[in-house]
């Protein structure tokens, strides 16, 4: 079986992630859309997103995204992203406020078997936020490179009283990352687990886009009912 989760051969500088926060701090924090997966605060901004725009958060896979304007003012996050010389989907700075947790939950056909694979690379934390993938605590630190397998149970705990920030990238599998997993010990060739969504799960996701009046959460909302 391979690993829920798994530290990436590279790192990148503390001090230009922080920068290039600064430049997107006075941009609209978006709450994350669904309410009942958290308490306190999580919110996002985007860097690339279905619609363009920084207040779009939504990550649902074989969708079209775009860069949203704020990444041409953030250079070192666009140079993270040319790293990875693959497709990449949702790009987003995901925050989590002081006293705030991410409940237990499970994010469906983002594991590296499904073809995909999500990015977490924090750029302000501290020992006090429990990062937790199937049970096991992840150790993020600041500037490091993380793999996680979503599809697994997973759920964050900031019990410190400073934010933790995250610049996370959703990545679509590649000869070239096939090669990245494979030396770091990864069954490239294992085959998928079907994971969809409960009826109850995909209820509340579509009660919470209701709330959404735009083409692109109609469109969201159209897809999983037809699922």
């Amino acid at each position: 079986m391979n690993p829920s989760s798994h530290k990436l051969p590279v790192s990148f500088s503390i001090d230009k992630l922080q920068k290039d926060l600064v430049i997107c701090e006075n941009d609209l924090w978006t709450p994350h859309f669904n309410t009942n997966r958290y308490q306190g605060n999580w919110t996002s901004i985007s860097l690339r997103s279905q619609s363009g725009l920084e207040s779009d958060i939504m990550s649902f896979s074989s969708k079209e995204y775009i860069n949203t304007g704020l990444l041409d003012r953030c250079h070192y996050f666009k140079e993270i992203m040319d790293w990875f010389q693959c497709e990449k989907e949702a790009v987003r700075l995901l925050r989590l406020d002081p006293q705030s947790e991410i409940k237990e939950h499970t994010d469906n056909d983002t594991s590296y078997e499904d073809g995909f694979f999500r990015i977490h690379i924090p750029i302000i934390t501290n020992p006090e936020v429990l990062f937790y993938v199937d049970k096991k605590l992840v150790p993020m630190k600041m500037g490091e490179c993380w793999y996680a397998n979503f599809q697994l149970p997973h759920s964050v705990e900031n019990r410190s009283y400073k934010p933790r920030i995250h610049l996370t990238l959703d990545c679509i599998r590649n000869d070239w990352s096939d090669k990245l997993f494979a030396s770091m010990g990864f069954d490239i060739n294992k085959s998928p687990v079907e994971n969809q969504y409960s009826d109850e799960i995909k209820q509340q996701i579509i009660a919470e886009l209701s709330r959404n009046s735009s083409e692109a959460a109609a469109k969201i909302i159209a897809d999983l009912q037809s699922k």
